[in-house]
């Protein structure tokens, strides 16, 4: 016979189950909740954590989730999860290797924040684990532990909700069912207390996936009441059952103060500075400009997947002062958004169309005005024009934002 003991607070932290071909941290771990429940445990909380997003060996979106669970024995409920992880973490994939670890205390949120906005190795988070007590589990690597610790260290000062349905067993694989006209009624009822539900510019679906993973959709807000509210608009496939993540999505806690030192490599940051080259498309369709912060000057990038966003980046000119927001990979930051501070001049001239055939033209030289690339029109002077740049944050689509990065509707007071 088995004795449990029972005790009044415990964590458990899960990560790294799912794969590019299937599965999902966050359906495992709602899977398990349910089955705490069914067996008398109280689940008071569920967590959604995302971390750094630049780690390379990251399956999707490089999140664990953590249970906040009263009512029983912790061995109990990590024999239970480790029973859930061997039944259905996708262990053929290479990058798949779950962790699992339960605490009956906080640990010190100092790692949460290391794997939040930094890197942390195996090595040191099994030293944590060990050092602190943790019943955890590795799989094949045990890389998954970093993430399932840094989910039961975490602390949320800012947190959404996202409202995550999950498809019914049988209809795994297949496409998903769904009618697009509710989702944009949605979010015209909705918002700004909802966000990424889609983009009206593109005319997109934006929160429901396209790969084999068994999420419907996902819906992000500013309550869980709000999440709640906008599923009510929607027609789609019958879900299995759906579960509200309290999260660090959409609140820019990955975002460090840039180093007087310059930028290092896998970290994203916060900071103000001064446009030091104009704007340039290269081929691709991505729009590079170079920043001068700190006595540093760095090279951002526009990439050409964050479409229409790089229109304002092409409005910037030398000497504009700006706030960006971003990540430095291979030696470039990562434009996720950008506010001008104070502009350089109101005014800038632009290459004008040739009165002639409708071409773009070009400088023939100094103080020479413009010649046509296609025939022989010219124009001499070119008037100013007013710049429409304003001093608000532009940001990339809702399709191509990060997790983390907060949505410009949540930074009005942002200055």
């Amino acid at each position: 016979m088995r004795f449990y003991k029972i005790i009044s607070f415990m964590l458990l932290g899960l990560d790294d189950t799912d794969s590019p071909d299937g599965m999902c941290t966050t359906y495992l771990g709602a899977l398990i909740a349910r089955e705490l429940k069914n067996r008398g445990f109280t689940v008071t909380n569920h967590r959604l954590v995302r971390l750094n997003p630049n780690v390379i060996w990251k399956t999707r979106g490089n999140a664990g989730i953590s249970l906040e669970i009263s009512g029983g024995d912790p061995k109990e409920v990590f024999e239970i999860a480790c029973g859930f992880v061997e039944r259905f973490a996708i262990f053929d994939c290479e990058k798949t290797n779950p962790g699992v670890v339960v605490v009956e205390t906080p640990p010190d949120p100092a790692f949460y924040y290391q794997a939040l906005q930094r890197f942390c190795t195996i090595e040191e988070t099994v030293n944590r684990l060990q050092k602190i007590g943790a019943l955890y589990n590795g799989y094949k690597n045990g890389r998954g532990l970093i993430g399932a610790l840094a989910a039961v260290s975490s602390v949320l000062p800012d947190k959404t909700y996202e409202c995550l349905a999950y498809r019914k067993a049988e209809v795994l694989g297949t496409p998903r069912v769904f009618e697009s006209r509710g989702f944009f009624t949605s979010e015209e009822q909705t918002a700004p207390h909802t966000w990424d539900t889609v983009d009206f510019v593109r005319r997109e679906i934006v929160c429901v996936p396209h790969g084999k993973d068994p999420v419907l959709y996902g819906i992000r807000g500013e309550n869980p009441e709000w999440v709640e509210k906008t599923t009510g608009f929607l027609e789609t496939e019958e879900p299995a059952f759906s579960n509200v993540w309290e999260t660090n999505q959409g609140t820019d806690a990955h975002l460090l103060p840039l180093p007087g030192t310059g930028p290092v490599e896998g970290e994203s940051y916060r900071f103000s500075g001064v446009v030091d080259s104009p704007p340039v498309t290269n081929r691709g369709g991505h729009v590079q400009f170079t920043i001068f912060a700190n006595d540093v000057k760095i090279p951002v990038f526009a990439f050409e997947p964050t479409k229409y966003f790089r229109t304002h980046v092409r409005e910037l000119l030398v000497g504009d002062e700006i706030t960006v927001c971003g990540s430095f990979q291979k030696g470039v930051l990562h434009l996720e958004k950008f506010r001008p501070i104070l502009l350089a001049s109101q005014k800038s001239r632009s290459s004008p169309h040739c009165p002639v055939c409708g071409g773009r033209m070009t400088s023939a030289g100094k103080d020479k005005g413009y010649k046509c690339r296609e025939c022989s029109g010219k124009v001499r002077d070119v008037p100013y024009q007013a710049r429409t740049l304003q001093m608000k944050w532009y940001e990339v689509p809702p399709g191509s934002r990060r997790h983390l990065a907060k949505p410009a509707v949540r930074m009005k007071d942002d200055i």
